[in-house]
């Protein structure tokens, strides 16, 4: 409790006696200003420095003319803007856009339905349903993302063992209603088929990162 106070003179305002020693309360509160001081302080001349600066700078705009000396250094620097749609800017191999679900080379789904994707994904937009086949592998019946719910964090591609579903570099897939954002196995697959050169190389680019 001691360290609380300091020894003060006398003359302290706020002040406590303990085992018959008297202290000062320390207060690190600063004095507020006061409308008597700002006037004060705007009652004072102007200095003979102030008054020509202000005469110059009113007379020759110095203002002005330094806002157009920085509007003609952006007049004829590179232009940053595209024309888009005509133009597009690069694109990261690691971008994430529209799903697909990819083939192997023979035509054969990717899919092995371990439904890994659907475990994994945080907004449960994925839906499995899947069958075994002949040789006893299994296939899926049904994949179905309901696109409204996907935050495009690319767990489900990170999940798959085999590459079958993925983001590709399409962002252009905006809709007029909300049943063509709820996509089927027939429109991945249709995706994976359009977009498979770029996926491809996009993979390949990343493959020492993943």
């Amino acid at each position: 409790m001691l360290s609380r106070f300091v020894r003060t003179g006398l003359n302290s305002q706020n002040k406590h006696q303990i085992g018959g020693i008297q202290f000062g309360v320390r207060s690190f509160q600063t004095s507020k200003p006061t409308l008597a001081r700002w006037e004060k302080e705007q009652d004072k001349p102007p200095t003979f420095k102030k008054v020509v600066d202000d005469a110059a700078t009113a007379f020759f705009m110095t203002e002005i003319m330094w806002g157009l000396y920085i509007t003609m250094g952006y007049f004829f620097r590179k232009k940053c803007t595209i024309n888009y749609p005509f133009e597009k800017g690069p694109l990261s191999p690691r971008f994430r856009g529209e799903h697909a679900l990819r083939r192997y080379p023979t035509g054969e789904e990717r899919c092995i339905a371990c439904k890994l994707c659907e475990a994994i994904c945080p907004a449960q937009a994925i839906t499995i349903e899947a069958e075994p086949r002949q040789d006893g592998s299994r296939r899926t019946t049904r994949y179905d993302i309901d696109m409204t719910k996907c935050i495009y964090c690319g767990f489900c591609q990170e999940a798959c063992p085999v590459d079958a579903i993925v983001e590709g570099p399409n962002f252009e897939f905006t809709t007029e209603t909300r049943l063509e954002l709820l996509y089927n196995k027939e429109k991945l697959l249709a995706n994976g088929d359009r977009w498979e050169t770029e996926i491809a190389s996009n993979i390949a680019a990343d493959y020492l990162y993943r």
